[in-house]
């Protein structure tokens, strides 16, 4: 990438993922979501009992348009686990729904069996 001014939010993006075992790349902050979007994957999130960080991309335009470069994913929010990108809200909504959330997040040791 040749953008000078992405590059902080590009390395901001890859450390705050590394350094906190969840992150949601979101519209607002957890307890004042901005979208809908935002809502549901914070709803899903503490439904499940999950600590997670949430950091607000509407405070950062580079930051705002970086985390969907880091990703190639379109859209906000954006769920990581692990360092790994899960998804965004329709994503992590299935994954819900179908059990399948709750099985990787105990996997991955974010949540008790």
């Amino acid at each position: 990438m040749t953008d000078a001014a992405a590059s902080p939010a590009l390395d901001f993006i890859a450390k705050t993922v590394a350094d906190h075992p969840v992150v949601v790349f979101m519209k607002g902050v957890p307890d004042q979501p901005r979208c809908g979007f935002s809502s549901v994957v914070v709803q899903i999130l503490d439904h499940l009992g999950v600590e997670f960080v949430g950091v607000d991309v509407l405070q950062d335009e580079d930051l705002r348009q970086g985390v969907k470069t880091f990703t190639d994913w379109p859209t906000i929010p954006q769920l990581y686990v692990k360092g790994e990108f899960i998804g965004g809200s329709d994503i992590v909504r299935e994954m819900f729904q179908s059990g399948e959330l709750k099985t990787f997040l105990t996997e991955q040791g974010v949540i008790a069996a």
